[in-house]
Parts: structure tokens; C-alpha cells; sequence
């Protein structure tokens, strides 16, 4: 029978031993420094002052008193030093680093996760729960390649499903992009997390739609009108319209209404007008009847202008009138078609 246990190196009280206490005692000291192993620094060398029950990892090179003891672990017990040498598999809490560390080789060492593993939920620097199974709170997050490639995926079960990023502010949704209840990819927004407008919507067949851009295509009814030179018309219907554009007040002149712009931005229009009997007459295309954005000119026929200005959300569009003629209004006659760039 050996003296000593193989694990920890007890000591055995052997039969008819004289002074069985002492063996005791011994491995009471063992089992004090070793069970619930707790390592409060590496050092060289002892430190300053030890607490009783204190443990430190001695590295190499050693001196003082810890000389010809590196890579042993020091226990101060009874006003002195015991060194115990740990086998592989022993396990310590670091106090410097916080931290459990297995003991292999001749150095402690982080506990590794396993290479393949499935957890329920994971949380990093955050709790996550049964909805949020993955919760990351960071400043930043890396997603890198392995090899040349790296491809993000979000899956849906079914058609009416949602794979989508959802973007929010105070934790109020504010945009969301992917498949949101079909299998178009579009992109949303919000204003208050509850009331989505879709920005851009692409079907399965690869068409884009921009249902909120706004734009739109004005005319006064159908009639064929004499108009003096001076006079200011607008418009009566909206063939097409988006994005909030919309009829004004009723012009003084009684000719229809002002075009009223729901944004600011840089605008594309095209104006048309047909002249069935004049000499000479001018059509403008006016911003607040200030500023003329675009303008027609000549004898009896039809003709158009195209440009592109910026123009404020509350601008009113009108027609401005040089020199007398009989015009022919409605749609494909004299109209205005507009669209946001």
C-alpha cells in the first residue's frame, strides 16, 4: 500500500504509526489548500505580505523563498509556505483575470468552449430571452469572411412570413428592409413604429415600385378657352397622383387651382399646351407666380418644355399667360406632369 492518495498526495495514517496526528494534520492542510482552489496572483517571488490562506502561482524564474518552485503552486498555512505541484485537469479561480482556469502542461489556461456546441439562448454583455435567443450589446459587431465569401442568411417558413432588419430608435421601429409579408423585397419606414409606408417594394420578377414618391399628372377640364394675356389657370383634376400632392385653394381668376408641392427637392416636369388660334403667346410655368420654371412660345399648335428645378414642400405651381389665344385645356392638351428625382 502506497503513503500517499494518487490524486492529491494525502498522506495515508499508517498502522502502529507513532504521532498519527501529524500525518493528519497534514492532509487536512492539503485538503484546505486544494479543495475550492483560488489564486490570487503570479509572482517571482513571495509578496510583501501573505495573508494567511493566501495562494499564488509561482512563475519562473523563482526567488527568495519561493527559489526552485517555479510553476508550483505557494499556500501560506501557519506562518509558512507548502508547495503543491498541480496535475492536468485541476481547476483554480484567478482572481487577477476574474476567471476560471484549467491547469495543462505547466500553465493555467482559459477554459476553452467546446468546437461544437448548442446552447438555448446566448447573450453577449446583455440578457437575452425566449424571443431574442441572440443578444448582443456592443459599440460594434464584425461579421469577416472564411476563405473569400461571407453570406449573412435569414430564413422564413412561409410566404406570409417576415425575414426582414428591423432599424428603431428608443426601441421604436423606424425602418425595416427584406421579405415583410411576401416575397417582394421592399423597404419601409415609419414615423411612429405603428404607421409602415413602403418606400420600395421589388416583386419576385425583379419590377421596382415606389408607391410614396411623389409625383404627379394636372389638368384643367376639358374646354376650349380664350384667354387674355395676364391670366394665371391652373388645374382642376389630378390624372395621377403620389406622395401627397394635392389641389390648392381656387385661383382668383376662376381658372382651377394651384398644384400644391408636398416636398422639398429636385423636381422633373414636363409641360404641354395647345394653342388652336394665336399670333404670338406665351405659356409659363410658375412657382408662386414669382418665379417661371419653365415656359412654351410660338404661334397656333402644340408644344412643351421640360426641366428640372428644387422646389419646397407648399410651393403652388400655376400657368401664366402672355398675349391672347384660344387653347384648348384637358388631359394631352394643356397639362403638367411632375415627378421627384
Amino acid at each position: 500500500m502506497p503513503d500517499i492518495t494518487s490524486n492529491l498526495a494525502l498522506p495515508y495514517i499508517l498502522p502502529a504509526q507513532a504521532q498519527k496526528h501529524v500525518t493528519h494534520n497534514e492532509a487536512l492542510q492539503r485538503l484546505d489548500a486544494i479543495v475550492q482552489l483560488t489564486i490570487a496572483g503570479s509572482l517571482h517571488e513571495p509578496p510583501a505580505e501573505a495573508e494567511e490562506g493566501d495562494c499564488y502561482w509561482v512563475l519562473s524564474p523563482a526567488s527568495g523563498a519561493f527559489s526552485g518552485k517555479s510553476e508550483r503552486l505557494a499556500f501560506r498555512q501557519d506562518d509558512a509556505w507548502i508547495f503543491i505541484t498541480p496535475k492536468t485537469g485541476w481547476r483554480a479561480f484567478d482572481l487577477t483575470e476574474n476567471s476560471i482556469k484549467v491547469f495543462a502542461a505547466t500553465a493555467w489556461h482559459d477554459i476553452s468552449m467546446p468546437s461544437e456546441t448548442e446552447v438555448s439562448t446566448l447573450g453577449i454583455s446583455t440578457s437575452a430571452d425566449t424571443t431574442n435567443r441572440l443578444s448582443l450589446s456592443s459599440p460594434a459587431s464584425l461579421f469577416n469572411h472564411a476563405g473569400g465569401d461571407h453570406r449573412m442568411k435569414i430564413n422564413k417558413a412561409a410566404t406570409g412570413d417576415t425575414a426582414s432588419l428591423l432599424f428603431q430608435s428608443g426601441w421604436q421601429g423606424k425602418a425595416e428592409m427584406g421579405l415583410a409579408g411576401d416575397d417582394g423585397f421592399s423597404i419601409k419606414v415609419s414615423d411612429d413604429g405603428a404607421d409602415w409606408k413602403t418606400a420600395l417594394a421589388v416583386s419576385p420578377d425583379g419590377i421596382v415600385r415606389m408607391s410614396h414618391r411623389p409625383l404627379a399628372r394636372a389638368a384643367r377640364t376639358p374646354a376650349t378657352l380664350t384667354i387674355a394675356d395676364g391670366t394665371v389657370t391652373g388645374f382642376h383634376d389630378l390624372h395621377a397622383s403620389a406622395g401627397g400632392f394635392l389641389l390648392g385653394a381656387p385661383l382668383a381668376s376662376g381658372h382651377g387651382s394651384g398644384l400644391v408641392v408636398p416636398i422639398t427637392g429636385l423636381y422633373l416636369f414636363a409641360l404641354g399646351v395647345t394653342v388652336l388660334s394665336a399670333t404670338s403667346h406665351t405659356v409659363s410655368l410658375r412657382q408662386n407666380d414669382t418665379t417661371t420654371l419653365a415656359v412654351t412660345t410660338g404661334p397656333a399648335g402644340s408644344r412643351s418644355a421640360v426641366a428640372i428645378a428644387s422646389l419646397s414642400a407648399g410651393d403652388i405651381l400655376t400657368l401664366r399667360h402672355t398675349g391672347s389665344a384660344e387653347l384648348q385645356f384637358g388631359l394631352t392638351a394643356t397639362e403638367i406632369s411632375i415627378a421627384m428625382l
